[in-house]
């Protein structure tokens, strides 16, 4: 069945050995790859997370040995002590392919069934059975290469942090619920019928609260938790790098956090993170490019073609003009020759955005070809194309519609394009981009209300804090997000430190100061012992994970993940739990 180490030690790892090593006596364990049995030779391929190496047994090397080795199978866990000698058939694709090991002692330390699944790299199977068996899954050489890079990830994180004056410090898991956004994970008392702990959807509160105590500089790696419906990528509980810093504005935190970016990337990726990284406004990012988390590896950006088109009778257009939207288009390059059905998909792609249709130009060699081409003259068309620098080849796909449904549109169509055209599949590039001065507020057409488009304690652009009670929707904020590729990677803002400003955003987003108080007490009452200026910034480390290992499930970087309902298959939790524990808790269950 196995046998205990009794003494024996393991001298390096299977993957460390190289043609230095040859003539060392060495003990390797791990588990069993694979077994070939030429025999008189048994070869197996031994695994462990630095790598595979080959051991040979042979009657000639030791009898005992070999016939021992025979009754091994696939992830049998075993220990092999021999010594290390040039291999007679080199494999050049394996680290340690120039050597082997001449097992003269073998000990089977524990057997194996056959696996549910095959432990090999780039594995397909079902997710619901590799969650089911994590374990074994996470034996994968390629899963184990991405925690791998997550530990060096948060080693250089901490370092970096430590060099630069910030202290690590916890904040409670069991916490009050402030329900903002997403619902929180509750947590019964005991001790305190009827009442509930909540998880912490981020430490925001607590590490405002370590500024006002004088703690200028916080970071923590931080679990986090949101009970949300779950789409691609999310997971109920999450990582971020959460940080906090006093006496500084939204530059500080910007530069200290892009020569962090810097030093992750050249130290995992030997990436050249360029400083001072781009800067973009949240106008300009959605009026370009649809999006407030832009994509700034390829171009197509979106453009606007109102004053170009608002004399062409065509009704579409007029109604955009008249309801106070615009019309806009994209180019594609070298897409002219896009046939009808191929449009039509995109005709109903946008469609999904809420657009009410597609109008496409194509600029041929034999001439341009459109779906509106009655509607325009020769002058109108060129000058669609001049404004939008069409070379020959190129497609125009234009939307006309209120601005905030042609901006999501194209966005989401640019997007598309890129993916159809295949312009993203091989981009190996990092482009990263800081988007600032969010709008503070947005308005809840359902509540007929505005609310903290961040959260409530976002500062607001100190030329625009006149606005704040005649003008809401003109305020902007102290905020920024550093964009990857089109992905968020990280977010914050510089706090309000200054109660009387804290209360005024509090009435404008109708929050009265009897529900402040019962909501955010603590906080408030804390900011009349002389709080700091402060901001900071928090990243989604398994999204930093995902891109550093070049995986695009973010299952791939959570060691026990759940699946798409927040159920974890390994486990089986949530599950029931005793009656008696129940009462213990003073909770029925409906």
């Amino acid at each position: 069945m196995g046998e205990s180490l009794r003494g024996l030690k393991r001298t390096i790892m299977c993957g460390k050995l190289r043609e230095d090593n040859i003539d060392n006596k060495v003990t390797v364990m791990g588990w069993v790859q694979r077994k070939r049995n030429l025999g008189s030779l048994i070869f197996i391929d031994l695994r462990d997370r630095s790598g595979i190496l080959q051991v040979v047994f042979g009657e000639e090397i030791n009898k005992e040995a070999f016939l021992k080795s025979d009754g091994v199978k696939s992830e049998y866990c075993i220990a092999v002590t021999g010594t290390i000698v040039k291999r007679q058939s080199p494999n050049a694709e394996l680290p340690t392919g120039m050597v082997e090991l001449r097992g003269e002692y073998i000990k089977v330390l524990s057997e194996s069934e056959t696996p549910p699944i095959y432990i090999k790299e780039g594995l397909d199977a079902a997710e619901s059975v590799r969650l089911k068996y994590r374990y074994l899954d996470l034996r994968r050489p390629d899963i184990q290469k991405i925690f791998m890079i997550r530990h060096k990830i948060t080693k250089i994180i901490r370092n970096f942090m430590d060099e630069n004056g910030f202290l690590e410090m916890e904040t409670p898991v069991l916490g009050r619920s402030t329900p903002e956004g997403a619902r929180d994970y509750l947590v019964p008392s005991r001790n305190f019928p009827g009442n509930f702990y909540a998880l912490p959807q981020s430490p925001q509160l607590y590490k405002q609260l370590l500024m006002v105590s004088g703690y200028d500089r916080y970071f923590q790696i931080a679990k986090c938790f949101r009970d949300e419906d779950l789409r691609a990528n999310r997971q109920p509980e999450f990582t971020q790098v959460d940080m906090e810093l006093s006496f500084v504005e939204e530059d500080d935190v910007m530069e200290l956090n892009e020569r962090l970016l810097q030093s992750v990337f050249k130290e995992v990726a030997g990436v050249d993170v360029k400083l001072p990284i781009e800067r973009m406004t949240y106008k300009i990012a959605m009026e370009k490019y649809g999006s407030d988390k832009p994509d700034l590896r390829f171009g197509m950006e979106i453009n606007d073609l109102t004053d170009v088109v608002k004399n062409i009778d065509f009704k579409v257009f007029q109604n955009a003009i008249e309801n106070g939207g615009s019309i806009r288009g994209i180019k594609v390059p070298e897409s002219a020759g896009m046939g009808r059905k191929q449009i039509d998909k995109l005709v109903d792609f946008v469609k999904t955005y809420g657009a009410k249709g597609l109008v496409w130009i194509a600029n041929r060699e034999d001439g341009v070809k459109s779906s509106i081409s009655k509607f325009l003259t020769d002058e109108q068309t060129s000058g669609i194309l001049n404004k939008i620098e069409a070379k020959t080849g190129d497609l125009i796909l234009i939307v006309a519609d209120k601005n905030s449904i042609v901006l999501q549109s194209l966005g989401a169509l640019r997007l598309e394009m890129a993916k159809r055209l295949g312009i993203l599949e091989n981009n190996k590039k990092f482009r990263f981009v800081w988007v600032t001065e969010f709008p503070l507020l947005s308005y809840n057409e359902e509540e007929e209300r505005f609310e903290a488009e961040h959260h409530p304690f976002t500062m607001p652009m100190d030329e625009d804090i006149k606005y704040l009670d005649s003008d809401p929707g003109r305020v902007r904020a102290k905020a920024y997000d550093i964009v990857l590729n089109g992905e968020e990677l990280g977010g914050g803002s510089i706090r309000i430190h200054n109660t009387d400003l804290q209360e005024r955003m509090f009435k404008v987003i109708g929050i009265s100061e009897e529900k402040a108080k019962e909501k955010f007490g603590y906080l408030l009452q804390a900011f009349k012992f002389g709080p700091p200026p402060h901001g900071g910034l928090a990243y989604g480390l398994d999204r930093m994970v995902m891109f550093l290992a070049g995986t695009e499930n973010i299952k791939d970087v959570i060691a026990f993940p759940k699946n798409q309902n927040a159920f974890c298959p390994l486990t089986e939790a949530p599950n029931i739990v005793d009656k008696a524990q129940l009462d213990e808790l003073g909770i029925y269950i409906k």
